[in-house]
Formats: C-alpha cells, sequence, structure tokens
C-alpha cells in the first residue's frame, strides 16, 4: 500500500509540467471521444461526459500517475449491438457492472495474469495500436472530402512538433502545434474541418443519475455478456499500457490498484451518463512525451476537457482537425516500436511470429484484446515446443542382461509425452527395469498417465519395475493421480 506521503508527491511532484500535458491531452481527447461515441451509437456527450469522469477518477484512485484514462474505441465498439437492440440505459447499466466486475477483479488479485503477457505479445499490442491509431487519421485526408490546404497544415504542425522542441522543451510542442494552427486557420479562414463539425459539444455539467431500466433478472442476462467483455478488455488494455508508461517512466505502479480505480471511474460514470472506459495508450503516451508525470496531469486533462467543452466549446470547436491530426501521426510514429522490425532478423523466429501475429490479429479485427489473446496462446505453444526440445530419455543395461535403466531428464508434460513413451523398448523382457526420474519433474495428469502406462506395459511382460528419483512435487502429483499400484489398473487406463 502506498504511503500518504509518496501518494502526495504523485501530485505535487511536477506540477507545471502535469498542468501543461494535461491541457495537452484534454484537446487531444476531444474528437476522439465524440468519435467513440458516434462508434457506440451514442450522442457525443456520452463520450464526453465519460472521459472527463474516469480521467478525473483514475487519477484519484488508479495505480499508475500519469497514465490516461477514458472513452476507449476498444470498449465503445463492445457496446454497439447493445445499445441498438437496447438502447443508451442499458449502455449506462453495463458500464456500472463493468465497473463493479473491475472492482472484483483488482480486489482479488487477478491482475497476476499479466505475467504471462511476452514481451513479444507486448511489442505487436503496441505496433498494432500505433498503426491503429495511424489508420484512424486517415479519414481526416481522404482527398475526396478534403481540401490541399490540409495536407499543407499537416505538415506543417508536424514541423512544429519535431522542430519546436530545438528551440524549447518548456511549452509542449504539441499544444504549440494546436494554439498557432487554430489562430492561423482563424485568422485566414481557411477551408478545413474542424473539431465542431464532429458533433454537438454538451453545454451543461453531468448530472446524477441512475439508469431508468428494470431491475430483475432478465435485465441482468442481457446486460451481464456485455459487462464482462467490457471488464476484461478494459483491463486488459489497462494492464498493457500501465506496463508500457511503467517502462517510460522507469517506475513502478501498483495493478490491483489499477483494477480497482478503473472499476471505480467505469462504475461512477454510468451514473452520470457516461460510457466505460479504460487506459490509453496514445493519450498516455502524449501525456509522457508532452511532460506528465503524476496524478495532476489526468486530472488536469479531465477538469481541462470538461471546462473547454462547456464553457469554451465555441472556441474548441474551431481548432482544426489538421492540428489533432498532426498530432495523433505523432503519438504513431511514437508509439510504433521501430527497433523491433530490424529484431526480426536477429530475433527467435517464434518471437517474431508472436509479435507479427499478433499485429495482422489486431490490425483484421480491430480488437486488442483478440489480437493480445492469439500472441499469448502462440508463445504458450511456442513454449511448451521449447521446453519439449530439452526433454531426453537414456537407457543402458546391466552386464548380465537382467536389469534395464532408463533415466528420465528435463520436464515431464503433455508436449513430451509421445518423446517419453518412445524410448521404452517395450518388446524387450528384462527382469526388471528401473526408470529413472531424479532429473525430471513431473507436472501434469498426462504425463502420469504416460509413466503408467509405461510401468503396466512392462508389467504386463513380467518385468519388475520400480521408479527411482522422485521430487517431493512429482510425488505428490503421481500419489495423487496415478493408477499402476491401483487393482485394476490398465482397465482404468485404457478406459480414459
Amino acid at each position: 500500500m502506498i504511503s500518504l506521503d509518496a501518494y502526495r508527491r504523485q501530485w505535487t511532484g511536477n506540477i507545471r509540467g502535469d498542468l501543461l500535458s494535461g491541457l495537452v491531452v484534454a484537446l487531444a481527447l476531444i474528437p476522439e471521444a465524440i468519435a467513440f461515441s458516434i462508434i457506440a451509437g451514442v450522442d457525443p456527450k456520452v463520450g464526453l461526459y465519460a472521459s472527463f469522469s474516469i480521467a478525473v477518477i483514475t487519477a484519484i484512485t488508479g495505480g499508475r500517475p500519469g497514465m490516461i484514462s477514458a472513452a476507449t474505441a476498444a470498449t465503445a465498439v463492445l457496446m454497439i449491438t447493445l445499445v441498438r437492440d437496447h438502447g443508451l440505459e442499458y449502455l449506462l447499466a453495463a458500464t456500472v457492472l463493468a465497473g463493479l466486475l473491475q472492482i472484483g477483479a483488482g480486489v482479488t488479485g487477478l491482475s497476476f495474469v499479466m505475467r504471462y503477457v511476452s514481451k513479444s505479445v507486448m511489442t505487436g499490442f503496441v505496433n498494432a495500436l500505433a498503426i491503429l491509431i495511424f489508420i484512424a487519421q486517415l479519414p481526416e485526408l481522404d482527398p475526396r472530402s478534403v481540401t490541399w490546404i490540409t495536407y499543407l497544415m499537416v505538415a506543417a504542425g508536424l514541423a512544429i512538433i519535431y522542430l519546436f522542441p530545438l528551440l524549447t522543451r518548456a511549452v509542449p510542442s504539441p499544444l504549440v502545434t494546436i494554439v498557432v494552427l487554430t489562430a492561423l486557420a482563424w485568422a485566414l479562414g481557411l477551408d478545413v474541418r474542424v473539431v465542431g463539425d464532429m458533433g454537438a459539444l454538451p453545454d451543461t455539467l453531468p448530472v446524477f443519475l441512475i439508469p431508468d431500466i428494470p431491475l430483475n433478472l432478465e435485465t441482468l442476462w442481457i446486460i451481464l455478456p456485455y459487462s464482462v467483455a467490457v471488464a476484461v478488455v478494459g483491463l486488459l488494455e489497462s494492464l498493457l499500457t500501465q506496463n508500457i508508461v511503467d517502462d517510460l517512466t522507469d517506475t513502478s505502479s501498483n495493478r490491483n490498484q489499477e483494477c480497482v480505480g478503473q472499476g471505480i471511474a467505469n462504475t461512477a460514470t454510468g451514473f452520470i451518463g457516461g460510457m466505460a472506459g479504460c487506459a490509453m495508450i496514445g493519450q498516455s503516451i502524449i501525456n509522457v512525451k508532452s511532460g506528465g508525470r503524476g496524478r495532476l496531469s489526468s486530472f488536469a486533462a479531465g477538469v481541462f476537457l470538461l471546462i473547454m467543452v462547456v464553457g469554451l466549446g465555441d472556441l474548441v470547436s474551431i481548432i482544426p482537425m489538421p492540428a489533432l491530426v498532426a498530432v495523433m501521426i505523432m503519438v504513431s510514429i511514437g508509439t510504433f516500436s521501430w527497433s523491433s522490425i530490424g529484431n526480426l532478423r536477429t530475433h527467435p523466429r517464434s518471437s517474431s511470429v508472436v509479435m507479427i501475429a499478433t499485429v495482422a490479429t489486431v490490425i483484421y479485427t480491430h480488437n486488442l484484446a483478440i489480437g493480445v489473446l492469439v500472441g499469448v496462446l502462440l508463445s504458450g505453444i511456442f513454449f511448451a515446443g521449447k521446453i519439449a526440445q530439452l526433454f531426453r530419455v537414456t537407457t543402458d543395461i546391466s552386464p548380465d542382461g537382467r536389469v534395464r535403466t532408463y533415466r528420465v531428464e528435463g520436464q515431464m508434460f503433455y508436449g513430451s509425452v509421445e518423446d517419453f513413451m518412445a524410448a521404452f523398448d517395450f518388446k524387450e523382457a528384462p527382469e526388471r527395469v528401473i526408470i529413472d526420474v531424479s532429473g525430471a519433474h513431473i507436472w501434469d495428469i498426462s504425463s502420469v498417465q504416460a509413466l503408467d502406462m509405461a510401468v503396466l506395459k512392462f508389467r504386463r511382460d513380467g518385468a519388475e519395475v520400480e521408479i527411482v528419483g522422485m521430487n517431493k512435487a512429482s510425488e505428490t502429483i503421481v500419489d495423487k493421480l496415478a493408477v499402476h499400484d491401483k487393482p485394476g489398473a490398465m482397465d482404468k487406463l485404457t478406459a480414459h
């Protein structure tokens, strides 16, 4: 548990940098929150209210200072069918339930599953997200719907983003880009799309409300599948983003606290008319690269967002989309792991396949969770294959030919069972067979059954069989599951 002094430093240790970066993030959140609302099929204010609420609450309750959470595409796409079939009120109820499930995950410590996500999957996740961020900007660069001045402004924005830091880093270059291009577009009356073209901005503060739905089991069965999906995808993306921000800032954070923080934020958001969300890797990277490190940056992003869309909506609505496109292209470039391309030639082929498969799946499905699941499954298959290759069985026979000894080395599990059985010569008929497993470890029921089968086949031909050298852990699982010393052992084994 974090100390009060450490928690206070996470708020006050970088006030200027956090406020400036929070302002940049707030500007970047506006068009995305509107776009995600449109994806889910709800009014833009649903996404904007959600981004405000989630950013502010996770700043207070989350486990990763400097990480930005808000309404996201990953959760919005999961709600499309629910909104279409049942309406906004059911989305709000599903958001509340998803938050409660996330709180439960944090309290019970389910975040430990992140240790099974390999570096190759993480790299694939990051690269896929970078590509998706860039693809999301293409509609704003479609020559059929924008004028040539759009491309000029995007180029100018990128130039400011990358060249302004050569002059000073006192002010984040993405903020300078937005201010300069907005001023130019307004002063010159340039024909470009602006934020206001994406949808009407809310003009009132959010208010507390209880979703207007029947409180019965039928409603629960309607929203439960959506809530579970949102809870899982939201935590997966949040914890992956948390790892990335940990690496970027060379600091550590609390995963279980982050799960609880995300859950509290989503639960509260459902009661103010907002949709579910999670951590956003793009905005988190914007925040970190703009100087944001503490909890104040996320809090400021949420507060600035609400102030801008409610109090300064007319001013925000004239921000040119090319300015925000330039910022997001910078994010996609900064997010992509360029070194991973060169590493394809030097890293093990299995690692490269996992990374590429993760990227391809995410790009094809536009679902980060499915991509990560495919990557994790492939990682597990390749790992099992590598471990199975380290397995071997050697043998020798006594000078008088009466005792055959088999020495088993490595990990006995479902992936090495075939090699284990192939190592025995069951046609030979020595008086005594010794199976020495002192150099092996028995892991699962498949390996126990293989050991049973080997013992019983030798005994069937009249050999005396002895298993020696078993370690304590292996002995425990063998004593529990093995049947070779029990009556009717062969019948029991062949019945499986």
